[in-house]
Formats: structure tokens, C-alpha cells, sequence
């Protein structure tokens, strides 16, 4: 599970891309098994070349490529797109490698309803400091797990992980994924 699409409020959209930017540009891509890369190789040459393909059609969209945006081999390099649109596939489809699309926003329903128009309901991260922001999305996100304060990737085994629509089959956690395999079954015997 990795973040995907990043919807900033308009008021702090050009900082957060800013030091979205900073932060990436630290990041190693390399060999997996030196302790110091961050990103490896994607899974074989041709899912690179298929993100390489997915991030040029964004761009001749009208997409803006903040930061990356190249393919060596099997690698990508972290990739910021801003300047997206939710119909672009790096918005619509999972990617699964390591680009990321940025839209800004100026109101909580239409954030909301950004969120909720996609095919896939994993997890969602929301940052604020509005109960009441947090709140209305806890009700009205359609993913498997709202994760507030934190990135959507945070989890840990004791608590249940599964998402809604077409993300995932199934619940993950210890106790949730011995539930989902087991079929309960009661019998009554009257002697």
C-alpha cells in the first residue's frame, strides 16, 4: 500500500508541494539490499515501462511533472505530478509504483467526494485539525480503514485491514483473517 492521490486544501497547496518536493529528492533509489536505498527496481522492466507510459499520457493531459518523471531500466524514480485530474489513469487506476498525483481543494464536501469517486476503497489518510472535518469523513469516505493524522499506510496486525469496492478480498489482522477463514456453525441437539 503506498499514497497515491494527495488532495491539499488550495491555502497550503504550494508549501506542501514544495516540501513534498524536498523530502523526495532525499530519497535513494538503488539496490534493495544496501540498507541506504529508500526505492528499489520495480517488479520487472515492463511494469516501469507501463508507469512510464501512464505518466507521459498525464503530462500530454496537461499534468506537470514537479519532480522524477524518468524511467533507468526497471527503475522509476519517485515521480510528483501536480496540475491532475481525477479522469487521468494515475488518478483513476492503481499505479503501483512510485508516482504520486496532487490536486488541491477548496471545500470539504468536494474533497469528499473526490476521495469516493474511484473504484478502490484501501485506506485514506486525512491530516486536519478539525473534529468535525474528521468526523463527517469517518461517515461519509468509502474506504476499509480512515486513518486521521497519519498517512493511509499506517497499520499494525491487531487491528482489522481490509478495503471496500475493489480494493482487496478479505480481511488481514490475526484475528480478522482466522474470522474470514472460518465458516461458524452451530448444531443443536435435542435428545
Amino acid at each position: 500500500m503506498s499514497v497515491q492521490r494527495i488532495y491539499v486544501h488550495m491555502n497550503i497547496y504550494t508549501a506542501f508541494v514544495n516540501k513534498l518536493k524536498e523530502k523526495t529528492e532525499k530519497l535513494v533509489v538503488g539496490n534493495p539490499m544496501d540498507e541506504e536505498t529508500d526505492i528499489g527496481p520495480m517488479i520487472r522492466l515492463k511494469e516501469a515501462e507501463r508507469v512510464e507510459e501512464w505518466v507521459k499520457e498525464a503530462v500530454e493531459e496537461g499534468a506537470k511533472i514537479e519532480l522524477g518523471g524518468k524511467r533507468d531500466g526497471a527503475f522509476y524514480l519517485p515521480t510528483i505530478l501536480t496540475n491532475v485530474n481525477d479522469d487521468m489513469k494515475v488518478c483513476r487506476q492503481e499505479v503501483f509504483g512510485p508516482v504520486v498525483a496532487i490536486a488541491q481543494y477548496d471545500e470539504i464536501d468536494e474533497v469528499i467526494s473526490k476521495v469516493n469517486d474511484s473504484d478502490y476503497g484501501l485506506q485514506a489518510g486525512l491530516f486536519t485539525n478539525d473534529l468535525q472535518f474528521a468526523m463527517k469523513a469517518a461517515r461519509e469516505i468509502e474506504v476499509g480503514g480512515l486513518i486521521v493524522n497519519d498517512a493511509s499506510a499506517y497499520r499494525v496486525d491487531h487491528m482489522p485491514y481490509d478495503g471496500v469496492k475493489k480494493s482487496g478480498n478479505g480481511k488481514e489482522g490475526p484475528k480478522y483473517a482466522i474470522e474470514e477463514m472460518t465458516e461458524e456453525r452451530i448444531i443443536v441437539l435435542n435428545l
